[in-house]
């Protein structure tokens, strides 16, 4: 067994202020402005695909280019699930801090590739092939990010901001996606339409790859958590053996985050899609719907973490996953439909009411998902259930929206988020009411280990890992 770093003794998991406040602000950074630069990144590419398509996957044809560019950026979703299964039990056997390090390179690194691959008619097939890579580099850096994220902020929380911590992980994506979203608008509006295709889209991803090292060094610099650590002082399993514990012990908990994570496709859809999506349908320039998206965007970086301090007091299941999908079954066929009127308010009514909704739903879910799991799987089991949920709702979500609007049914694409999203609410009634519970019951995982630690005995140890798995049969 491999000692870990530092012993988690200063960890009181029924104390409000587990760690000094310099330390939890500088983790609470770490994990925030991490998260914001591997968004920030990976967004990107939808919302410039219109940009450079025809520049790097150049055809007979603008929707075929567009078609090409959505495939690529399909591939980074089909590698998440497999980098979320691999690394996963690797955060939950080596601590979250080091591969939310290494997964914030992997994403700058891709970043930095696409914005500097010279165009098809400079270096032939060589430009999709680097395009290719660096998706594949993305997805595997955003299979490692989500999880371990979530698990880091939730860890770092006091036990009675659980529900607030969590949130900063979507309010940190939903900051990166308005970011993304205005760096696109800045870029779509300043330049000319040459400009644009030839070197402007650039811009945004160089920026992203540059700023990613500010995030690798907050991450370098702060703490691991101490729920992880005092979870190593019981058991030290490989990682395949953490992988088949997950599965045999926690099924339906798998099942509740995969469902917890499927309304993503409407978030990708409302992110990368909608722009176009404007565009194609009802003829707005696209530097508009970019802007009119961006102003939207900047609710759902109010509306996340205000749900996640409520969800702190009111409880979570309750309110916010179910209100959430409710509020998406009833709205997204109208608001689609609303598009066909025009001007520029009303598609930002569109917009800003889509992420609305949308974030009643995201500021809860991650904190959720981390209370379903022990400390001991839990990077596993978020990282095996969200990321093979997402590659097949959100990251195939343009590609499916794009085909649809191609084939003249443009309402299809309301219809398709519609139905996953109910499939979704009817598990949400499942769900325990984690917010509810007393402190000491959520973290009963490490007040058991602390015990082990104090009597410094091996044997104390196993009869503590022992009484957890009981407590929690």
């Amino acid at each position: 067994m491999t000692a870990p770093r530092r012993a988690p003794s200063a960890y009181t998991p029924d104390s409000a202020d587990p760690v000094p406040r310099k330390r939890q602000a500088r983790n609470l950074l770490a994990g925030t402005v991490g998260h914001f630069v591997e968004w920030y990144d990976w967004y990107l590419y939808g919302l410039l695909a219109a940009a450079f398509s025809a520049q790097i996957f150049p055809s007979g044809s603008q929707f075929a280019s567009l078609i090409a560019s959505f495939l690529t950026y399909a591939i980074g979703f089909i590698v998440r699930p497999l980098s979320g299964i691999i690394i996963s039990p690797l955060a939950d056997r080596y601590g979250r801090r080091r591969v939310l390090s290494l997964a914030v390179s992997g994403m700058a690194l891709g970043a930095l590739i696409i914005g500097f691959t010279p165009p098809y008619a400079t270096i032939g097939y060589f430009a999709p092939i680097l395009f290719v890579v660096a998706r594949i580099l993305q997805g595997i850096s955003a299979g490692a990010e989500g999880q371990s994220a979530i698990a880091f902020m939730v860890e770092h929380a006091p036990a009675n901001r659980r529900g607030l911590f969590g949130s900063f992980t979507n309010m940190a994506s939903g900051l990166a996606t308005l970011a993304a979203t205005g760096a696109a608008a800045t870029v779509t509006s300043v330049f000319t339409a040459d400009a644009l295709s030839s070197y402007g889209w650039r811009i945004p991803f160089i920026i992203g790859g540059v700023i990613g090292v500010a995030g690798l060094i907050l991450r370098a610099r702060s703490d691991e958590s101490p729920e992880f650590e005092a979870s190593t002082l019981v058991e030290q399993k490989s990682a395949p053996t953490k992988l088949l514990q997950l599965l045999r012990e926690h099924p339906k908990a798998l099942l509740q985050t995969a469902a917890l994570s499927a309304p993503a496709v409407a978030y990708y859809t409302w992110a990368t899609f909608l722009p176009t999506y404007a565009n194609l349908t009802s003829g707005r320039d696209l530097s508009s719907t970019l802007a009119g998206s961006t102003i939207g965007l900047a609710l759902l970086v109010v509306v996340v973490p205000a749900s996640g301090y409520l969800s702190d007091r009111l409880g979570r299941r309750k309110i916010f996953p179910i209100i959430g999908a409710i509020g998406m079954i009833v709205l997204f066929y109208p608001l689609l439909l609303l598009l066909q009127v025009p001007g520029f308010g009303v598609y930002v009514i569109v917009a800003a009411s889509g992420w609305v909704v949308l974030g009643i739903w995201q500021a809860v879910y991650p904190t959720i998902q981390a209370e379903l799991f022990p400390a001991s799987v839990r990077v596993s089991g978020i990282g095996f259930a969200h990321q093979i949920v997402i590659a097949l709702f959100g990251g195939t979500a343009p590609l499916i929206a794009a085909a649809f609007v191609g084939a003249g049914r443009p309402m299809y694409v309301a219809i398709y988020m519609i139905v996953i999203v109910a499939l979704c609410l009817i598990v949400y009634f499942t769900l325990p009411e984690t917010g509810s519970r007393a402190p000491r019951e959520i973290v009963s995982e490490t007040d058991t280990i602390a015990v082990a630690m104090s009597e410094n005995s091996s044997t104390a140890a196993s009869s503590a890992a022992e009484q957890y798995k009981g407590s929690r049969s």
